[in-house]
């Protein structure tokens, strides 16, 4: 598995005092404090907070989306502390939904950080695996540790260069929100609904399991099926939702099919934040 790292792996890792830093970003996109809340009332032994909204996002402005990317120098002393270099062998986590930990793994590799694993199946693997929670909370006290940033800008793309690929018959662009989001019947999160033109339907829920105690993603045969017009093309991919989070869902998986692909972080809420920029309803 690309990427991943199964409950019983991790455990044994732990368990033999391996070298491995633990990073919790547990999410909810309608309970912006639920990560933090989450992560006081227990979490892996020894792993350190990383809340979506104030580490893992840039303050909102006029463009950029709701969860821009982390300014990388403020986010490296944060993890510096944390006793994180670019080395380290770090493993993200959330409640198995990977949200949050598929997109803390994006932003890592962007800056350099290239050893990430995250916690298939999150919390509830690793609870069905025999792990436990703890309520301790380490220190961030680390004045060893020195990332050198090296930001790897082929990962992502922002609203220019996906305007410059509308309908282009060289490029894929992917919505990786619900349907109804997608076709604008309901919009819970911003000002106007619909999808980026030429952009196909992908729900990421589609492809995880509703147990994430056996695991976050289903079987690979069914994520062969589920994006075989993704594998073995030519097309550049781009991958987009509605702040850049869920987008990441469907990256890793695609990674485990070895499909390349971008990262649209600013995505439909970037994107709708240029007035002139034009908007689909409905199936494309």
């Amino acid at each position: 598995m690309k990427n991943l790292i199964s409950a019983e792996n991790l455990i044994s890792k732990i368990q033999s005092g391996e070298p491995v830093v633990l990073l919790d970003c547990r999410f909810n996109l309608m309970d912006r404090g639920y990560g933090a809340l989450a992560y006081r009332r227990g979490h892996i032994i020894g792993a350190h907070l990383i809340d979506v909204d104030k580490d893992l996002s840039a303050p909102i402005t006029e463009h950029g989306g709701f969860n821009p990317l982390a300014d990388p120098e403020i986010l490296s002393k944060k993890l510096e502390k944390m006793g994180i270099d670019n080395d380290s062998y770090i493993v993200t986590y959330d409640e198995g939904d990977l949200n949050g930990a598929s997109k803390l793994m994006y932003q890592l590799m962007y800056m350099g950080i290239k050893n990430v694993d995250v916690l298939d199946g999150g919390l509830p693997a690793f609870i069905k695996a025999g792990g436990t929670l703890v309520t301790e909370i380490p220190a961030e006290d680390y004045t060893d540790k020195k990332i050198v940033l090296d930001l790897d800008e082929d990962m992502m793309v922002d609203m220019e260069y996906v305007k410059k690929r509308l309908y282009s018959p060289d490029t894929i662009i992917i919505d990786s929100r619900s349907n109804e989001r997608y076709q604008g019947i309901v919009e819970p999160a911003y000002k106007k609904a619909g999808h980026i033109p030429s952009a196909k339907n992908y729900f990421f829920n589609d492809i995880l399991n509703s147990d994430f105690s056996n695991g976050s993603y289903k079987d690979i045969e069914f994520l062969k099926d589920h994006f075989k017009d993704l594998i073995d093309t030519d097309k550049e991919i781009i991958l987009s939702c509605g702040s850049g989070i869920a987008a990441c869902v469907n990256g890793l998986a695609l990674k485990q099919l070895g499909v390349p692909h971008k990262i649209y972080p600013g995505s439909f809420s970037d994107w709708i934040s240029y007035d002139e920029n034009e908007i689909m309803t409905g199936e494309e």
